[in-house]
């Protein structure tokens, strides 16, 4: 039985609603109130895309929930969802203000696996109609420094959303999820009822079963800005989340030999010493994708401070730098022993 206002049946079926209000995960579409069974949640370090806050939530059906699994994404029943909208508050020093919605992504769990669908905000903001094809859409903020900033905002058509969430070689490949896994999501979250850590709450709200009573026992990455967790552990946070999905023994880049999860401990797959796989403009005529010590010489920050689509990685998601991010790489690669 579906979750009250919440259209399971829909999900399940595989072929995506027009609207996102159809789907009922909103009590108030444009305020995200979400409906019984929807449970709002965050990424300890989220992955980067044009400075856009995300608004995430989960959704299971009644009578089901997803399994824990330390060491991959939670596996989540038939007729589950997560639903993501990219939005912009008007000015960033005020984050959660006056926001404008630009899209939102829903990835359903059908009976044939996982289907990723865009929709785009209309100029009311009351609902975001399917997209297809994606859509390219100018969007201004001012920073927190004061300054404004445009750019064209490059929402994904259904085949490069899918482009992203494939796991797996050959006939293997599969859709797949990238962000509800306990090493992501194990901290505390402001919920309308308190704050709970949200490995806590997903049990509590009986959509996830599994998983040690502590979530001190459970894995845990560092935030990628926070200033009192060590330099490796932020930076390798930030390129599991950014990067791992496609660089994997079973992503899209696995031919690059370059496999950056945070649980990678040969130095030559994280890129210390490694040459790439094919020369070209990507290379920037460096010799090494981590060259310890020398972030100059580099080509994971170069291919990352690079908007040119022969150079930048990662290929999709972004049409701008993410400064601070160049940053933390360039200074944990500076402060590697050769």
């Amino acid at each position: 039985m579906a979750a009250a206002g919440v259209d399971s049946a829909a999900i399940q079926s595989g072929t995506p609603l027009k609207t996102l209000s159809a789907y009922g995960f909103f009590d108030d579409v444009p305020a995200h109130s979400p409906a019984d069974r929807v449970l709002p949640y965050d990424l300890i370090t989220p992955l980067f895309t044009d400075y856009a806050e995300k608004l995430r939530f989960v959704y299971v059906p009644e009578g089901k929930t997803a399994a824990y699994n330390p060491d991959e994404v939670f596996d989540l029943p038939v007729g589950s969802a997560l639903i993501k909208t990219f939005t912009y508050p008007a000015d960033m020093a005020r984050p959660g203000e006056d926001l404008r919605h630009v899209e939102t992504r829903v990835l359903a769990r059908t009976d044939k696996g996982w289907r990723a669908y865009p929709y785009v905000w209309n100029a009311e903001m009351t609902d975001a109609v399917l997209s297809p094809l994606g859509a390219k859409l100018d969007v201004s903020w001012q920073t927190v420094s004061g300054a404004t900033r445009t750019i064209s905002y490059a929402v994904p058509n259904m085949n490069q959303c899918r482009s992203c969430h494939v796991k797996g070689l050959g006939r293997d490949r599969e859709t797949t999820p990238i962000g509800p896994e306990a090493k992501h999501l194990n901290h505390d979250f402001a919920y309308a009822d308190g704050v709970t850590n949200q490995l806590v709450k997903w049990r509590q709200a009986g959509l996830l079963t599994g998983g040690p009573d502590n979530p001190a026992d459970a894995p845990r990455l560092a935030r990628w800005d926070d200033p009192d967790a060590g330099l490796t552990e932020r930076a390798r946070a930030y390129l599991d989340i950014n990067c791992a999905h496609c660089h994997a023994p079973d992503g899209p880049a696995h031919t690059s030999g370059l496999y950056l999860d945070s649980r990678e401990t040969d130095p030559a797959h994280l890129g210390v010493y490694k040459r790439p796989v094919a020369a070209g403009r990507g290379s920037g005529g460096h010799d090494f994708s981590i060259d310890p010590g020398s972030p100059a010489t580099s080509i994971i920050p170069y291919r990352m401070n690079s908007t040119d689509p022969g150079i930048m990685m990662p290929e999709l998601g972004r049409t701008t730098i993410h400064d601070e991010g160049v940053a933390l790489i360039r200074d944990w690669i500076a402060a590697m022993d050769e």
